[in-house]
């Protein structure tokens, strides 16, 4: 497992906090992927620029790779009952794949998730046993189904599923592929890489046609990631681990640009975790794959990455403490607060921030 190496701060959590307006917490996505609105900040001079999405391009050179994340998100969330008992209702939120049709998940009420005890959801045709309980108190669970009807658990969460949306939007998704990304390829994320939304097919091809790069890697995002910080000095959190990889391909695209003086720029917080886990000192990107609990904050010296597409993230975050990290925790904290007189919209169908 990737973890960095602790760097000495004076930070607090509440050193990330900043007042938002709960109206400004985007309930739904943008009517046009690429139409919603881009900061971008320019850490050369320090300028706030206010764009549209679409308008990434201008800012991005043909030496230029972008890699982002391929990972996609499954209708994890399942809503059942205890084995017997119709009316004691249980919710269960899958978060990572142990084996065939073993998981790591999320049951709440966790009182009803002992070991031994079954459930069922969608009328039968998905049934579950509690093998094992993990730290944070998730459970391990071994599903069962009838595996002639259906080749795996995928087919059978895309019939009784639902999509595992944030706490903070209450609204009802209308359309499930919404909350994924146009090039989503490899099932495993509890949570979409959301800074990837904006992109439609379209604006992909514009950006290769300018002769751009485009790299994917890819981290199957768990709730790890958005996982609150409880602890007053921030170098003591510790991070869920996530699954990663990043092929021999893009590995040979990304140093090859490199190598031409090209940026290496991330879309999103989770392509710049898998990045800097597998980076060499001297910035080099070799092919791997394993799991990562990397914890980027203020005073991680970054090996590889230049620049940063990303969203609005929550105060406190883990997240907002690693862009903090890329710029300055002054600067972004500045941002923020811009972000917020102008009626930015934030979170996961918020719109974007390109740090470069």
């Amino acid at each position: 497992m990737i973890k960095n190496e602790r760097t000495h701060t004076d930070l607090k959590t509440s050193d990330f906090y900043y007042d938002l307006p709960e109206e400004l917490i985007a309930q739904h996505p943008c009517a046009v992927r690429d139409e919603s609105r881009l900061m971008v900040l320019n850490r050369a001079d320090g300028s706030i620029t206010h764009k549209q999405f679409k308008d990434i391009i201008d800012y991005l050179n043909p030496d230029d790779v972008l890699v982002i994340n391929d990972s996609k998100v499954i209708p994890a969330r399942l809503y059942g009952h205890t084995e017997g008992r119709e009316e004691a209702m249980l919710e269960l939120l899958l978060l990572r794949q142990r084996e065939l049709d073993t998981w790591e998940t999320l049951v709440k009420p966790g009182k009803r998730a002992k070991i031994g005890s079954k459930s069922v959801f969608g009328g039968g045709i998905l049934t579950a046993e509690v093998v094992d309980i993990v730290e944070e108190g998730n459970r391990i669970i071994k599903f069962d189904y009838d595996r002639e009807k259906y080749a795996n658990i995928y087919e059978i969460l895309n019939v009784i599923g639902l999509m595992p949306l944030p706490p903070y939007i209450t609204e009802q998704l209308k359309e499930n592929d919404r909350y994924q990304t146009v090039y989503a390829r490899e099932e495993g994320s509890a949570a979409a890489p959301t800074a990837g939304l904006h992109f439609t097919p379209e604006l992909l091809d514009k950006i290769r046609e300018k002769g751009v790069a485009i790299a994917p890697v890819m981290l199957h995002v768990g709730l790890g990631t958005f996982r609150p910080v409880k602890a007053e000095n921030i170098e003591e959190h510790v991070m869920h681990t996530e699954f990663f990889s990043v092929s021999e391909e893009s590995a040979r695209i990304i140093n090859e640009r490199k190598a031409k003086g090209g940026r290496l720029i991330c879309v999103g917080t989770t392509s710049c975790r898998t990045i800097e886990s597998v980076a060499e000192e001297d910035g080099h990107i070799p092919t791997m794959s394993g799991d990562t609990g990397i914890f980027i904050y203020p005073g991680y010296k970054f090996k590889a990455v230049d620049a940063l597409i990303t969203n609005f993230h929550l105060p406190e975050s883990t997240l907002l403490m690693l862009v903090s990290a890329l710029y300055d925790k002054e600067h972004i904290m500045k941002a923020y607060e811009t972000a917020v007189n102008e009626r930015y919209r934030f979170f996961s169908f918020g719109d974007a921030m390109f740090i470069c």
